[in-house]
């Protein structure tokens, strides 16, 4: 882009914010750093025992942050153990060791204290700055006001009701999510100032740039929502789309034809379970081929690849169009995913805190060590400002050491036998090992086989085979949505377009804590991106997406931010270099749990899934994450803990 059109979107303008630190409000402007261009204050050099130590304020780039990920990729390939220096023995022994310290290695240790006691000794390693692993929280002061919006994990929700076990431990944490949907979630807010969903229609796409507002239907398959265009027909009018094509996107969406006359409903299910959507929509629909690219990010929120990549039958279960006419009956079938077939039986209940599931990690650190986050209940805990310097003290029989990436976990002596395990971990340039009676690995399977290198192949093959699906959230922070109110939108689908979705931060209103409510405030901007490949099995599109990631520079994420803001919200007034205020880019690489993908992978037996053999125990390391149950969901991060936990407390 030109030099004029960079400053036009503010790209020569450092980004200030209001951070309100010890209770002082003080202005921190953007600065250049290793090449990176960040708003807001570093955290390098800093530990959690110095007084601004502080992970949640951090923008720039976040998430799988530089310094977070080197010493994993190092292991990786090969290099590290050639020039590491010799460990140093802490002398510290444990009864459990976990390493990662996000909701299921949080959830792991409230599960092994509840069994063993509270006098039980137990440390949590952690890679990355902050704890919570993908459940991340955006942390930021704008107008003097905090706000807060989800860095990873979004809300909870699940394909299946909550376990006894999951459900469980929300409850103990004060969780109660159809109690809080109903009495904190601000549903009418942006409604009742007459805003709606739109589609932005971009030139590289589809020939042009083009808002229309008012996008009919709702989401997986809901009530047509109040105040939207009454037909298909009517929104696609101005759409730069061939006439063709808005009739053929028009009859998929409405009418109600039977695709497969003549075949019964389990027929058709297994049938659709074989075939892409893309492919239903081409040759059993009989679309134009320029339908493909409105519908070809649709399935990106569910599973991290395009329409091209997942199932007929998959896309039905969560409510795209097409299916209205074929009488399908309702629930699952065999050769689903775990999200669609569960969702196709009702899924979980539903809720969203402010910072997404970051509340539910901030509430079992809580738990675990009460000094490091104040207050009591669950309504305080989202405006408490947690105690980095408290997550470690020498009278706590708990202890989370954070910037600590582990390099090696084995068993002394014997698997078959042995009374202890060693994990090492590097902090900075250094080396340190700890000992444990048990140890839970609630990292990433595809790390596993390069800490314990011992494990059997059959096992280190299992760990490798899921791939985890590269993500990235951006969040802007606005000074006013005055735009959003004139072009009268809500949240903005665009298909063709860098970011795929764009939406005012959800409005909840919880303990002292409350979303803006006039267009004149400043508020926060949720963004999505799912890099993929169309064409690739899903596999390999997760692996050119997760390369895609992390040659990105922060600079790139912010030029494409602003250029698109711009494009879609210039004609309400919006001004990109005055308006925006601050830009995290939570950047996941290695995202959510992999599915298994009927279109690509095996029907596998359960006990030969590669998930089961992964997560088998080793002597006295057992394994517990969202990719040891085959998905990406914080239900299943909770019970895997909790089985990693048995497994271990009845060798």
């Amino acid at each position: 882009m030109t030099e004029d059109h960079d400053r036009y979107l503010g790209m020569d303008r450092p980004i200030t914010r209001r951070d309100f630190i010890n209770g002082a409000a003080v202005i921190v402007a953007g600065s250049l750093l290793t090449g990176t261009r960040l708003s807001g204050r570093s955290s390098e050099t800093k530990q959690p025992g110095q007084a601004d130590y502080y992970p949640p304020e951090l923008t720039g780039l976040r998430g799988s942050h530089p310094g977070s990920f080197e010493t994993a990729h190092s292991l990786r390939d090969g290099t590290f153990w050639k020039t590491a220096p010799a460990p140093t023995d802490t002398k510290e022994v444990y009864d459990l060791v976990v390493v990662g310290a996000g909701i299921s290695g949080l959830a792991a240790a409230h599960f092994f204290r509840e069994h063993a006691g509270k006098s039980s000794r137990i440390l949590l390693l952690e890679n990355h700055d902050d704890f919570g692993g993908h459940a991340k929280r955006n942390e930021f002061h704008l107008g003097g006001k905090l706000q807060l919006c989800n860095g990873g994990t979004l809300l909870i929700d699940s394909p299946t009701p909550y376990s006894p076990q999951a459900d469980g431990l929300l409850k103990k944490l004060g969780i109660d999510p159809p109690k809080l949907e109903e009495t904190t979630a601000d549903r009418n807010l942006y409604h009742s100032l007459g805003l709606k969903s739109a589609v932005f229609f971009d030139k590289e796409t589809f020939g042009a740039d083009k808002l229309l507002v008012g996008e009919p239907g709702g989401r997986r398959g809901g009530p047509r929502q109040e105040g939207r265009a009454t037909t298909w027909k009517d929104f696609l009018a101005d759409a730069p789309l061939t006439d063709a094509v808005r009739q053929d996107i028009a009859r998929i969406e409405e009418s109600s034809i039977d695709y497969m006359p003549g075949l019964a409903s389990a027929e058709r299910k297994a049938r659709l379970s074989k075939i892409s959507y893309r492919d239903f929509l081409l040759n059993i629909a009989k679309v134009d081929h320029g339908v493909i690219a409105f519908y070809q990010t649709r399935t990106h929120g569910e599973w991290g690849v395009g329409i091209d990549a997942e199932p007929a039958l998959d896309c039905w279960a969560i409510g795209l169009p097409g299916f209205q006419g074929m009488h399908l009956e309702p629930g699952a079938a065999a050769n689903m995913s775990y999200s669609a077939a569960g969702y196709a039986n009702g899924g979980s209940y539903r809720y969203h805190f402010p910072d997404g599931n970051a509340s539910i990690a901030r509430l079992l650190v809580r738990d675990l060590i009460p000094g490091a986050i104040p207050g009591h209940s669950v309504e305080d805990v989202v405006i408490a400002r947690a105690d980095y310097s408290k997550l470690e003290v020498s009278d706590s029989p708990i202890r989370l050491r954070l910037n600590s990436a582990v390099v090696a976990a084995r068993n002394l002596g014997n698997p078959t036998n042995t009374q202890e395990v060693e994990v090492t971990y590097a902090r900075g340039k250094d080396l340190f090992k700890v000992r444990a009676k048990s140890c839970v690995l609630a990292c990433w399977n595809m790390m596993i086989p390069f800490l314990c290198p011992e494990l059997p192949d059959e096992q280190k093959e299992a760990l490798h085979y899921l791939v985890k699906v590269p993500l990235v959230y951006g969040t802007v922070g606005i000074r006013s949505w005055k735009a959003f109110q004139k072009l009268g939108i809500q949240n903005v689908r665009a298909p063709g377009s860098y970011w795929e979705s764009i939406s005012l931060n959800a409005a909840i209103n919880i303990g002292d804590y409350h979303s803006p409510k006039s267009p004149d405030e400043p508020i926060l901007l949720h963004l999505s991106r799912t890099p993929c490949k169309p064409g690739l099995p899903a596999r390999e599109q997760h692996k050119a997406g997760r390369m895609e990631l992390l040659v990105t520079s922060f600079e790139d994420f912010e030029r494409r931010t602003r250029d698109q803001l711009a494009r879609i919200l210039s004609a309400g007034g919006f001004a990109p270099a005055e308006d925006i205020q601050a830009i995290t880019i939570n950047r996941w690489p290695h995202g959510y749990g992999y599915e298994y993908n009927p279109l690509f992978d095996p029907d596998w037996p359960e006990a030969e899934r590669p998930h089961v053999i992964g997560r088998k125990k080793f002597g006295r390391i057992a394994i517990a994450n969202t990719d040891s149950g085959a998905t990406a969901y914080t239900d299943v991060a909770i019970d895997q803990a909790y089985r990693a936990v048995q497994e271990l407390l009845t060798a």
